[in-house]
């Protein structure tokens, strides 16, 4: 790739075509994803998000947003100092989420029902606390969903003891399209810039959650819908939505 190929044109101009050609080839899958959502909510179930790094990013555009639906909630390594008592001093460790058992403490201290459903993301999908996470939620039978890049992820050795990875656990996988390492334009002598899997993934995550609203409206239910906090009389319809899963998800200043 040549200098004059690196600029914000042509990273716009390939990210617009990964996103058009995902919109129309992930339908099946966000359509399964989708109905794993619905039949979440009409159990009374929550949806559980969890991420580390940059994937907190979507963990946020799904959990407690906006537009989004409020019977969600984002699971974060913070749990441990917030909910689990631990020292803040913890979060300094770079390594941390390849430490085992944290997966299962995070788990504990959301205090999951049996009807709740887990929502994985990670674009490499190896990393040790996500699969982690991946397993505890499947051995305790829950559903899972995972968002993670199938190009990144077969492309490089699995990281946790069991061999397996995100993909491999989970009911429904939304492939967010984004190449090995996640960079999507090359770099003159090597390497890359731009990563693209955040923009593809709220793609998925949003046409999952139109179609979630729509499969619970042609079935006569109401999606529970955050309003802007925002708008007149936004905070406070909010607070009487919340009531119904008082408990079941956190909402915090972070």
């Amino acid at each position: 790739m040549s200098v004059e190929s690196v600029s914000a044109e042509t990273f716009a101009h390939k990210s617009l075509a990964v996103l058009h050609h995902l919109s129309a080839s992930s339908r099946a899958e966000v359509t399964a994803a989708a109905a794993l959502i619905a039949d979440c909510v009409r159990e009374d179930g929550v949806v559980h998000a969890f991420g580390t790094g940059h994937s907190q990013a979507l963990v946020l555009e799904l959990a407690g947003r906006a537009g989004g639906l409020v019977p969600t909630n984002r699971l974060s390594m913070a749990d441990l100092v917030l909910y689990g008592g631990e020292d803040p001093a913890v979060l300094d460790d770079p390594l941390l989420e390849r430490a085992p058992g944290i997966a299962a403490r995070l788990y504990a201290l959301a205090a999951p029902r049996p009807q709740d459903l887990f929502v994985v993301i990670s674009n490499s999908g190896v990393n040790n606390v996500v699969v982690e996470m991946a397993l505890h939620a499947k051995e305790r039978g829950h559903r899972l969903l995972a968002v993670t890049s199938l190009t990144h992820t077969r492309s490089v050795p699995a990281a946790h003891p069991s061999g397996r990875k995100l993909a491999d656990l989970a009911d429904v996988v939304l492939d967010n399209a984004a190449p090995r390492g996640d960079a999507l334009l090359e770099l003159p002598g090597g390497g890359a810039v731009c990563a693209l899997s955040t923009l593809t993934g709220v793609l998925l995550v949003q046409q999952t959650v139109a179609e979630t609203a729509a499969r619970l409206l042609a079935s006569g239910d109401r999606p529970p819908v955050y309003v802007s906090a925002n708008v007149p009389g936004g905070f406070e319809g909010n607070l009487e939505l919340e009531k119904r899963y008082a408990g079941r998800i956190r909402r915090t200043a972070s």
